[in-house]
């Protein structure tokens, strides 16, 4: 059963790998934040789940979805599965680590950077309703010698904090309290706590998963910290922002500007955000470029025909799987 819209869609030879192991691939739409009643209709009988961004795939979802043996992730987000429940019934959860997503997404992260620091949005607007005189209004920021903050160094966060010191000569700070110290030294990046990042950053890009802990991270005490006319840019989780407080930041233009690609409920509907002047807002799209949905879609691919022939899949999300004995060899 397959998931996600965009599957198969850039790289066709993937759904011809999956051929060799499946007599039948189907299609279904899950949305964000489906009844559980919903997930399992869908899913059915299905051997094997490509997942998107819909769902999610809870405890009782896998309990009744009694045929399913594994779930490839197409991404590399995985909270909308029960990751912890996946693994005590014994079903892999593969995800798209290690295919370059990385690339996509930082650059995306940057393109909202400068998008906001040059306000592109308002500019167009400008030009496409006869107003040329705005020009002297939209006055924008250079990157170039101003501070990033990087909170999250892993891949992506790696990636964009290269492109901002080599290409804009940015100074770096990151908060990242698992990364180890090389992954510092590697993109010149000096470590700071969360509060220190947040007073001393011009630019602030979000690189974490959504954890309990990740969970508003940035809340309204959290946000009144941040430099006056910072900007801020999330690529991760919408709900790492309390976004009701980031829309009062944006209002009062405590905050400058917000480049947001993820958000707290998706699609966004009825969000004050929508109607700021100081945001561009794009919908959950960082990693769909070519190159990066290829990538994703040849490992799903490639995990999947190995499971079923046998193999242990090259990107697990929860490895002690293998440990606890895989649902497939239950029976």
């Amino acid at each position: 059963m397959v998931a996600s819209a965009s599957y198969g869609v850039h790289a066709p030879e993937a759904l011809k790998l999956l051929s060799q192991v499946f007599e039948r691939i189907e299609r279904v739409e899950l949305k964000a934040g489906e009844r559980e009643e919903e997930v399992i209709e869908k899913v059915g009988e299905a051997d094997a789940l490509i997942l998107g961004g819909g769902g999610p795939v809870t405890r009782r979802v896998m309990e009744e979805c009694a045929n399913l043996k594994i779930i490839a992730r197409h991404g590399l987000g995985l909270d909308n599965v029960d990751l912890e429940a996946a693994t005590e019934l014994g079903i892999p959860v593969t995800y798209c680590r290690h295919t370059g997503e990385e690339a996509s997404v930082a650059e995306h992260a940057v393109a909202l950077m400068l998008a906001c620091a040059r306000r592109l949005v308002e500019a167009d607007r400008a030009v496409r309703e006869g107003r040329w005189g705005a020009r002297v209004e939209l006055v924008g920021l250079e990157l170039r010698g101003k501070t990033l903050g990087v909170i999250g160094l892993g891949a992506i966060g790696r990636e964009v904090a290269k492109i901002a010191r080599n290409g804009f000569g940015m100074r770096l700070v990151a908060y990242d309290p698992y990364a180890p110290e090389e992954a510092f030294r590697e993109v010149g990046a000096e470590r700071v706590g969360l509060e220190e990042l947040l007073r001393e950053s011009d630019f602030i890009t979000i690189h974490v998963p959504l954890t309990p802990e990740t969970r508003r991270m940035l809340d309204a005490e959290r946000l009144k910290l941040v430099k006056r006319g910072a900007v801020i840019v999330n690529t991760a989780r919408g709900a790492v922002i309390d976004e009701a407080a980031l829309c009062e930041a944006l209002k009062e233009g405590r905050i400058a500007y917000a480049g947001l690609d993820v958000f707290e409920r998706e699609p966004l509907e009825n969000s004050p955000l929508l109607s700021l002047p100081n945001t561009v807002l794009t919908p959950h799209v960082a990693a769909f470029t070519k190159e990066a949905l290829r990538r994703m879609d040849l490992a799903n691919a490639e995990d999947l025909v190995r499971f079923f022939r046998g193999e242990r899949p090259l990107r697990l999300a929860n490895p002690k799987v293998y440990e606890k004995g895989l649902r497939s060899q239950r029976r």
